[in-house]
Order: structure tokens, then sequence, then C-alpha cells
């Protein structure tokens, strides 16, 4: 038996919706939540925008084509930095998608691009990318190399279902060897695809319970951090989101819902949101949403909030200058990306953008670390670090100078570089200047 939850309505229900919401003498319209809920304090008081991720979330139910809402979400989360973009799409009536879908009344289709966002804009513009609901990511590479394949969204098998996730899996391994010895076949590198198969395995063990419930059962099989929102084939209008650790906002508009990691995405389209908790589930259709706990127990009434915010504020998070803002943040920006990635429990530091190369890293006789302007001093406090610690000789240069100065390297060095966007010239030049001196870079 489902456990009883708030619900907030907008307009009824439809009986094919495929999803059952009991009518609750405590349900809450929207325009109710407007006229009751004071004016949304700045971002210093409660309820506080939520910390940065590493990537980027967007998802939209509603009626309008969501591919081009998906996109401009996706620009306006660049500013974090990431190396690949995808998007999913629901199809009415389509009779293919990505990687072989099957027809039917819907389909899942799935485009997904190394590289920069206009990069996966323009591949969307080369094949049928309608539908009024999507997912849409921007990868950070953790689990795996940055590629097309690795990118977000995932499927299962059988493109059933479709996921985006923020943060990281630590019992990765021990999931997919149980998944795989099932008959799941995984096709990338990534912890996120495992999530898309454990929902698909539960679905077909679990064939009577709801889809909500079922994502419930897998995040709680995980442990780690997560932000994720999934879609599925044959549920045109479901759009369910999940978190543990990772932010999620719900932007809330009359006849649609769009689901972020960030305001900045939300904005322009509405200012009523909700800030889902750690531990909670949010089922969205296009006439209502609901948000539980992942354990199904009952769930708190969910407050809409306005957003009294220009975008630039909200991009500030607040704050008066981004400069401000990125000194701030730096405990949580640190937190987040070793987040995953240090077990203190197995006494263990994992690091798999690097598994390939550790080998080598770990054998190196000198380490060179190449950068410009401020990344150059956070190299300069890597070198007293990796000495101190590591007692490996470590050099600093500044990248605008070592492609220049035709510098001596041995196949036992190491280059890192360090740049904040990815994109510094110099930086960049610098990496092909250490593969062109046979070290590793």
């Amino acid at each position: 038996a489902e456990h009883p939850c708030r619900v907030h309505r907008l307009p009824p229900l439809s009986a094919a919706s495929g999803l059952h919401i009991a009518r609750d003498s405590a349900a809450v319209t929207a325009s109710d939540a407007r006229r009751r809920s004071p004016p949304h304090s700045p971002p210093t008081l409660a309820p506080p925008l939520p910390p940065p991720t590493m990537c980027g979330i967007v998802a939209y139910i509603g009626s309008r084509q969501a591919l081009a809402i998906l996109i401009a979400g996706l620009k306006r989360l660049e500013y974090r930095g990431y190396d690949s973009a995808g998007v999913g799409l629901i199809q009415e009536g389509g009779e293919e998608a990505a990687g072989g879908a099957g027809g039917g009344a819907s389909a899942l289709k799935v485009i997904k691009k190394l590289g920069k966002v206009v990069n996966l804009e323009e591949a969307c513009k080369h094949t049928d990318s309608t539908g009024t609901l999507g997912i849409a990511h921007t990868r950070w590479a953790t689990h795996g190399a940055p590629s097309d394949l690795n990118s977000h969204p995932h499927t299962d098998n059988d493109n059933s279902v479709a996921v985006v996730h923020n943060g990281i899996i630590e019992n990765y391994k021990a999931l997919k060897e149980a998944l795989s010895s099932k008959g799941c076949v995984f096709r990338s590198e990534t912890d996120t695809e495992l999530l898309a198969h454990l929902v698909a395995m539960l679905r077909k063990e679990e064939p009577h319970m709801s889809l909500d419930r079922i994502v419930s059962l897998a995040m709680m099989q995980t442990e780690g951090t997560f932000g994720c929102a999934f879609i599925f084939a044959d549920q045109p209008n479901l759009l369910i989101g999940a978190r543990k650790g990772s932010p999620l906002i719900l932007g809330v508009s009359d006849g649609e819902f769009i689901l972020a990691s960030d305001a900045s995405a939300i904005i322009e389209h509405t200012r009523r949101v909700v800030y889902l908790n750690d531990g909670e589930l949010v089922v969205c259709t296009r006439e209502a949403f609901q948000v539980k706990q992942l354990t199904g127990e009952l769930h708190r009434t969910a407050s809409i909030h306005t957003l009294d915010m220009t975008l630039s504020q909200i991009e500030k998070a607040g704050y008066k200058h981004f400069m401000l803002k990125e000194i701030m943040e730096q405990p949580t920006v640190l937190e987040n990306c070793m987040r995953g990635r240090v077990s203190t429990t197995h006494n263990k530091i994992v690091l798999g953008g690097l598994a390939d190369v550790m080998d080598k890293i770990t054998g190196a006789r000198r380490l060179i670390i190449c950068a410009c302007g401020t990344s150059y001093h956070a190299g300069l406090v890597g070198e007293y670090l990796i000495e101190t610690l590591a007692r490996i000789p470590v050099e600093v240069e500044y990248a605008s100078e070592f492609r220049y100065r035709k510098p001596i390297l041995f196949k036992d060095d190491v280059v890192v570089v360090i740049s904040q966007s990815g994109e510094t010239a110099d930086t960049l030049a610098a990496v092909r200047q250490g593969h062109a001196g046979g070290a590793i870079a």
C-alpha cells in the first residue's frame, strides 16, 4: 500500500495520467500557496539557495516543446564548468529512439554530445527532437572519461527509462556486479548508468508497484550522493526527481514544472519554487506534483517560495560580487569535489578519471604544474602540499611561459594543468607541449 502524502494540485488530474493522487483536504493549489506564503527572503535568510554543484540538471514537463527550455536551462548552468551535455525526450507517437527504443504510444529519444551545449544544440537540429517532457544534463567527468557515450542521460538496455544524475555512487562496483549477473549490459563507464538498469530491473520484478516507489527503492540501495531526474518511455506524463546531498529545485508554473539543480535555469519561466530536502522525492505530472520521502513515510506539505532575485543575483547566490561568492563557496566546492572520492570507512581514495594512468602518476619522478592567473596560485599551494606529503619534486610554471621556453621533459614526468574554465588557451597549449615532450599530461 502506498503511504499517504501531501498533494499540490493545479488543474484536476486526468484519469489517463497514469498517476493516482488521492484527494486530500490538505491539498494546496498553486494560487492558494501564492496567497498564503509570505514573500521569499533574500538568499542570506532561510531558505538559502542550495550549495553549488559541479554538474547541471534541467527537466521539464508541460505543454510547450521541451527542447528549447532544456537547452536554455543548460546554457544558464554553463558557468559551473562541464565537459559534455545531453538531453532525453519523451516523444508521443514516436516510432524510434536513440539506441533502438521501440515505438508505440510514446518513445524515448536521447541525444548526447561531447563538448559545449552549442554542440548538443546543433546535433538536435539534425534529428527529430520534439516532445513536451524531457531531461537534460551537463556532465563533469568522474567515473569514465569525457565522451558522447559517457554523457547523460543514461538508459537501460530496453530504453524504457532515462536518468540524469549529479553526484557519485560509492557502492557502484557492487551494484554493477549484481546487475550484470542478472543480464544487464553496461554500455558506458559511468556510475550513473546503473541507476537506469536498477530502476528497470526493479520495475520488472515488481510490476504492480508505483514508479515513484520503485525509484525510491533504487535510491535507497545506493550509497553516496545524488540529485536525479527520471523519465519513462511508456509514461508521457510523468517526471520523477530524487535528492540526497545534491541540490534539486522544482519550479512551479501553470500547467508545467521545471526541475533543476540551480534556480538560474528556472527563473526565466517562474519565480515560484519548492526546495527539495535531502532524502526527498518529487513526482510531477502536467497537472500536479507530490513531494515524498524516499522512505515512503508521511511527508510535510511542501512550501512554495517566491524568488525575489534577478538572474544575476541568483548566479551570484546573493553575494555582491562573483569573486566574493567564489571565496565563500570554497568549503562547499571542495566538499562536493571530494564527495564520493574519499572513503573514510574503507580508508581509500578513488579518482575514477585517473584510474588508467594511476600507476604512471605514482611512479613519476617529477610533477610540473602549469596554470595562469589565480590558478597559478593554487598550483603553488599544491607544490607545498605534494612535496611535503608525497615527497615528489614539484615545479610550478606559468602556462603562458611553459609553452614557449622548450622545457626539458622525460617520459616519467607528469604535467598537471589547472584551469577554472577548461578553455584557457595557454593552459591547453601546455597540455599539448607535455604530450609532445613524451610526458604524461
